[in-house]
């Protein structure tokens, strides 16, 4: 019975000592949390519920909003120029999949394990110092009708003025820009992948083409997700490099819904129309971040 009582008396003790020990962390967890989750939203939802309530008015930036319900939204789904962006940004997407990501990773699979691989992979890291406006800066002369692209082919291409010429050629602009990241993080997954499944496999005669994709690929899939998902949303939104390069022509065909967006909030002054159409980017964007990521947690 004393050892009990004991007993009940040590527990009792550690549980007074456990509380002494946290008693802020206990009483004022959420006065923590507090300040940051006000911060997030004042800058995140705030501007979002206002974006919201604006497309569902019409508002030129002067006068007051009047209430004009779903019509921007009906709007949207019959306009062509909607049509256009959608499928710009899908090819945006597609496009971001299979170049910048797919080429960062054979680059970092190539440069890995070699002796200079990291002056291998620095011309590929130094053009993500560029903004997407200073990118388009510097290629826009290039791809133009009279431009060096064409005096160095020796062909006659508009690469810009032509859909969907103009969205593939910016593509490829940039994906010159977005490798070098890409590759900086496959190089990071590929360092912290262990050695010993790899050293097994080979001592089992796994090499080449079949290490990489039975052992190491698997191994890197947690950071491919990470990186599959930021590519992921970059697309959705592209904006500065189109925007700078074609301002979305000739005429809109090659706007993504970001310059879509732009053109009609700030250039045609439609805020209603503009924010229904950044309420549908930010829908887009969500409902597949969503998606891909419970892909990946499955």
């Amino acid at each position: 019975m004393s050892a009990v009582l004991s007993d009940r008396s040590d527990r009792a003790a550690g549980r007074r000592a456990g509380s002494a020990r946290r008693p802020l962390l206990g009483r004022f967890a959420h006065g923590y949390v507090a300040p940051a989750a006000l911060l997030v939203a004042g800058l995140l939802y705030a501007p979002f519920l206002w974006t919201a309530y604006l497309s569902l008015t019409r508002y030129d930036g002067l006068e007051s909003p009047e209430w004009v319900g779903l019509r921007n939204f009906a709007r949207l789904l019959g306009d062509p120029a909607l049509l256009t962006s959608v499928r710009n940004t899908l090819i945006w997407v597609a496009g971001t999949m299979l170049l910048p990501v797919g080429v960062g990773l054979l680059v970092a699979v190539l440069s890995y394990d070699i002796r200079g691989g990291a002056w291998f992979r620095l011309p590929f890291m130094l053009p993500y110092a560029l903004s997407g406006a200073g990118l388009a800066v510097v290629w826009s002369p290039i791809l133009s009708h009279d431009g060096i692209a064409n005096r160095l082919l020796g062909v006659d291409t508009a690469f810009l003025q032509v859909a969907p010429h103009n969205t593939l050629a910016m593509l490829l602009v940039w994906t010159w820009q977005q490798v070098g990241v890409n590759t900086l993080l496959f190089v990071v997954g590929l360092q912290s992948i262990p050695k010993e499944p790899v050293e097994a496999a080979r001592i089992d005669g796994a090499s080449g083409w079949r290490l990489f994709r039975h052992v190491i690929w698997p191994l890197m899939a947690p950071l491919t997700a990470v990186v599959v998902g930021l590519a992921l949303v970059a697309s959705l939104k592209t904006f500065d490099i189109v925007w700078v390069m074609t301002q979305g022509g000739p005429g809109r065909n090659s706007e993504t819904l970001a310059v879509t967006m732009y053109r009609d909030t700030f250039v045609a002054s439609e805020y209603g129309y503009g924010s229904a159409v950044a309420v549908l980017l930010t829908v887009v964007t969500g409902l597949a971040s969503y998606l891909y990521l419970r892909r990946q947690v499955r």
